[in-house]
């Protein structure tokens, strides 16, 4: 019923007296702890064969294949020469790389009457700030709804995510009449103003700063700061990869808008417009409009990878607990 008794070891000092020692233990209790530490890690480790390790890297590698293979297709298009580009069958791979497709491009866009560069510049304004603006409106409008409490909230919340619902083409008649009725039409703000009021932003920072612990706004108030300092120099860092990933997706819409519907002068139209207006040209300038595919699908992803290291990296709060 009880467990067997330690021996007792009885030490002599040097007066004649004798005093009981602890019992000494069995086994020493850090080795105890890493021996269980060791066994729960077996226990999780999932029990998967070698040949199923290959299965699973095979089918990876294939998929990466197939995601990549029209990426690969593009950028050896664009240095095709024309009789490569009209080879039947088609063959992935150029044989003889030339550049003859963006001189031929850029001579095309040099005989218009809008300079080049024109283009370029338009682009840079409705791109840079629709997509900074939407950023900024879209997380200052998310902070309240997240670290906030007042009367309303939930159904503000619920009428951004009603929103989502509805897509581009339903939307765009009464977009157009609120942009008229502003008599913004024909210009600048008629792109850049609809792409700050995207419901996907606000849901996506929203969602973000939930997870940010309440004790840093608190402990920055008892220090005096205000909810503006607190939003920009607390909340904005923390929420960096969100911010980020958020103008990945939106400088990716903004980048791929021509403005067709609410442009008309030709000098307020952005690069795209122009690009696909060449790309419409038909066999004669499909060197050309093969040129034309690669700066379309070049600008996005070189933005993507300028902001990789900080969208993939862990939030600083991951962890925090209340």
């Amino acid at each position: 019923m009880f467990g067997k008794k330690k021996d007792v070891v009885l030490q002599p000092l040097t007066h004649g007296a004798v005093v009981i020692a602890p019992p000494v233990p069995d086994k020493d209790p850090d080795a105890v702890v890493a021996k269980l530490q060791k066994k729960k890690i077996k226990e999780k480790k999932v029990n998967r064969s070698v040949a199923g390790n290959g299965i699973l890297f095979g089918i990876m590698i294939i998929c990466g294949i197939f995601m990549s293979l029209p990426l690969v297709m593009i950028i050896n298009n664009c240095l095709k020469p024309l009789d490569e580009i009209f080879q039947y069958p088609p063959k992935i791979f150029v044989k003889n790389p030339t550049f003859e497709n963006f001189t031929d491009l850029f001579n095309v866009m040099n005989d218009s009457w809008v300079p080049f560069s024109r283009y370029i510049l338009n682009t840079i304004i409705i791109t840079g700030l629709g997509t900074a603006g939407h950023v900024i409106v879209a997380s200052l409008a998310a902070y309240p709804l997240a670290k906030h409490e007042f009367p309303g909230k939930k159904i503000l919340f619920n009428m951004v995510v009603l929103s989502m619902m509805f897509s581009w083409t339903v939307t765009q008649i009464p977009n157009y009449m609120i942009i008229s009725w502003l008599h913004i039409n024909n210009t600048y703000f008629a792109l850049i103003l609809p792409a700050w009021q995207y419901g996907m932003g606000l849901y996506l920072m929203k969602q973000f700063m939930e997870q940010l612990p309440t004790s840093l706004m608190e402990s920055a108030r008892l220090d005096g700061a205000s909810e503006y300092k607190i939003f920009w120099t607390i909340v904005m860092p923390n929420v960096k990869p969100a911010w980020l990933t958020l103008a990945i997706f939106q400088f990716q819409q903004m980048w791929g808008n021509t403005g067709s519907m609410f442009l008309r002068d030709e000098q307020l139209k952005p690069l795209q417009f122009a690009l696909q207006q060449i790309a419409a040209g038909g066999t004669a300038r499909a060197g050309a409009s093969a040129a034309v595919t690669f700066i379309i699908a070049a600008v996005p992803i070189i933005f993507f990878l300028a902001c990789q290291s900080n969208v993939l990296e862990t939030m600083t709060t991951s962890g925090m607990k209340e």
